[in-house]
């Protein structure tokens, strides 16, 4: 089997080295297990010149990069953290399908050297594939905090391969990584690693099936590769194996693999036995009884009742930097778009008066009204960057766990559901997190009811017109209407739709480690270039709509199509003590939440004048209890249309959504006029 991956690799590094032409690019497979610094040293290595978007038929996020070195173009792929390459999740199978049918020029494997015997894991099986490796030590620095010694050099002799050292949040390591990339490729450095081997009493066998498989073997796929998946019991290997063997052979095949059932035990056993000789030859541990930074703070951070009480206080900072510093910022900022359509009306006095409008009210007064939220969304991207680089969202997911399980989830549901604050969309498309098919589900369908930052942003906006100093206690009153909402519906569903499924909770917690600037700078960066990506395109093609229909036929909101619009609205919108243009906005709020903004700056124009004297307090309070409750905005909903891939639960989801928002609206308002009265 080494013989032919050794094989397999001087034809590819042929290839390699016959095409290695100034101006043609090399492709660098950057992999690793979660939380080894991949998008640090990705985002280091390629600053701006990446592209984000889909794998191709795949809801799983790709990244693609491009760099120069000594005259040499690179294109740097970004494959998704995952912990091996067997096809259990969607991201192993992207990762080592693009490996074996990519063919990437080399594959940069990052480890933590903090925690090597569960990051090596990876390794042993990319060294199966006929595709050069480099390994990194990544995070040497946490690894010195935590009393642990790694000898780099003494482990590049054990594996016998290219092996470099790295502290990617300190910018230590990149010039040797890629001086590495450079020599490999113009083959400097001789490629024979020491790979792991299986037990004695399998290779024989595993002899058996490359013989029987091998003339069958789909290409790209390795022959020996595929007959160790084989043996592994790799579902999806022996999926289109028995596809592509004669009935016979695969008769054959199929009884020798039951015949050893055991060898995936043994097999792994292995990969870890190879990994314990590396670790050893490589790596001193710190004396008995030296306890390292993390197990300190985990102390804290992690105990039923601190950590909890650690966790609340950082959600309130969240919030408290939202008021304390975006509010101030937001309002500067819709001065300045107030100011900014005077100018135009001004500018515009000699056009047509349709046109002035159109671009003041309609465009400035909708769009640029949206764009006034950038300081609330980079205070929020940026305190989630900062705990998710540290390390301190998992240590959420664990605190949450016990929460969780009262609605059939556990912690891992807390991680897409506190992404729902940052965004609907991506809570939806991380609930594949979650092995369960239910609990993927109920994820999905509480999501929706966390309030993302559109939403926030529109309740900072408008809480203050109506409720003055009172505005950040209603904020979080309706925050914690929303969470205990969610709550009820997750056991409600848990108890008597989903029967009562429970789940286990596995889940690694990486060691700490501080935050890299320029990372979470680019994860702010490429939310909030999103946002506007939205504000450009989504919600100003939703505002000059809204403000067309308000518009024609005769110039008079009264009598346009808008307002024919809202009468038919008009009943419902008195259930809640609100007038048609707040039922109108709430309707356009289903392309895009902040389109509540736009909508009612289009038909009141100034807000902060207009709205306080519009509703009663319990009519403005309704509103707002509707508004954090009602249906998520159409990416969303086409979100949970794609992950639940049906129809009905997509309706189930919007039903509940319509139900629950107008039944808590109309009980606010009825309930507060009744206390008022």
């Amino acid at each position: 089997m080494t013989q032919c991956l050794q094989s397999e690799w001087c034809e590819h590094q042929a290839t390699v080295l016959a095409r290695s032409t100034p101006g043609e690019s090399i492709t660098i497979a950057l992999a690793g297990q979660p939380n080894v610094g991949k998008s640090t040293v990705f985002n280091r290595l390629t600053g701006l010149n990446q592209h984000v978007g889909n794998w191709p038929g795949k809801t799983v996020e790709q990244k693609r990069g491009v760099l120069e070195y000594s005259g040499q173009a690179y294109t740097l792929i970004d494959l998704p953290g995952t912990y091996s390459l067997t096809a259990n999740s969607e991201e192993e199978r992207i990762t080592r399908d693009f490996i074996i049918q990519e063919r990437p020029d080399v594959v940069v494997a990052l480890v933590d050297a903090a925690i090597m015997e569960r990051s090596l894991y990876l390794l042993s099986e990319l060294l199966l594939l006929p595709v050069p490796v480099i390994l990194v030590l990544n995070m040497m620095d946490v690894a010195a905090q935590e009393g642990i010694q790694v000898e780099p050099k003494v482990l590049e002799a054990a594996l016998e391969l290219p092996v470099v050292a790295m502290c990617a949040t300190k910018n230590q390591g990149y010039e040797v990584l890629l001086e590495t990339i450079n020599r490999l490729m113009q083959g400097e450095i001789v490629y024979q690693p020491r790979r792991p081997t299986i037990l004695s009493q399998h290779e024989q066998v595993l002899g058996k099936l490359i013989t029987l498989v091998a003339d069958w073997v789909p290409e790209p796929y390795p022959k020996d590769w595929v007959a160790l998946k084989l043996l592994e019991g790799d579902e999806e290997v022996a999926d289109f194996m028995h596809a592509s063997l004669p009935p016979e052979q695969w008769k054959q095949t199929h009884a020798l693999l039951l015949e050893h059932e055991d060898a995936i035990l043994d097999i792994a056993g292995a990969r870890y036995a190879w990994i314990a000789r590396m670790v050893r030859a490589a790596v001193v541990r710190p004396r008995v009884g030296q306890v390292g930074l993390t197990a300190r703070l985990d102390r804290v951070l992690t105990h039923p009742l601190m950590g909890m009480g650690v966790l609340l206080g950082v959600l309130a900072l969240v919030f408290w930097l939202t008021y304390a510093i975006g509010t101030p910022l937001q309002a500067w900022l819709g001065m300045l778009t107030e100011d900014l359509v005077i100018q135009v009306h001004r500018g515009l006095a000699s056009a047509p008066l349709w046109l002035a409008d159109l671009v003041a009210d309609g465009i400035l007064g909708g769009a640029g009204m949206v764009v006034t939220f950038l300081p609330i969304l980079v205070i929020f991207f940026a305190v989630l960057g900062i705990l998710e680089d540290t390390g301190y969202m998992a240590r959420a997911a664990y605190l949450t766990d016990r929460f969780m399980h009262m609605m059939g989830l556990h912690g891992k549901s807390f991680m897409p559901l506190l992404l729902g604050f940052g965004c609907n969309v991506p809570a939806v498309l991380g609930s594949r997190i979650i092995e369960t098919r239910r609990a993927r589900i109920l994820t999905i369908l509480l999501a929706p009811l966390v309030p993302c930052t559109a939403r926030m942003a529109v309740i900072t906006v408008l809480a203050p017109l109506f409720f003055g100093a009172a505005a950040g206690w209603i904020s979080w009153g309706l925050v914690v209407t929303n969470l205990v909402i969610l709550s009820l519906v997750g056991i409600l569903f848990h108890r008597f739709v989903l029967q009562g499924e429970q789940t286990v909770f596995i889940m690694e917690l990486p060691l700490y480690h501080l935050p890299n600037a320029r990372t979470i700078g680019l994860y702010i960066w490429q939310n909030v270039l999103a946002f506007l990506q939205k504000a450009g395109t989504v919600i100003l093609v939703a505002s000059v709509i809204v403000w067309a229909l308000s518009y024609f036929p005769s110039g008079d909101v009264a009598s346009s199509y808008l307002a024919q619009i809202g009468a038919f609205l008009e009943p419902l919108g008195q259930c809640l003590g609100v007038p048609w243009p707040f039922m109108v906005a709430l309707l356009t709020s289903f392309v895009a939440k902040e389109n509540t903004i736009a909508t009612l700056g289009v038909l009141y124009g100034n807000l902060e004048t207009v709205l306080p004297s519009v509703l009663s307090p319990a009519a403005a309070l309704a509103f707002l209890v509707v508004q954090m409750l009602f249906i998520p905005c159409v990416a969303t909903v086409a979100a949970v249309k794609q992950e639940t891939a049906s129809w009905k639960w997509t309706i189930v989801s919007l039903s509940l959504m319509i139900v629950i928002s107008l039944a808590a609206g109309i009980l606010v308002y009825q309930l507060g006029t009744w206390v008022g009265g």
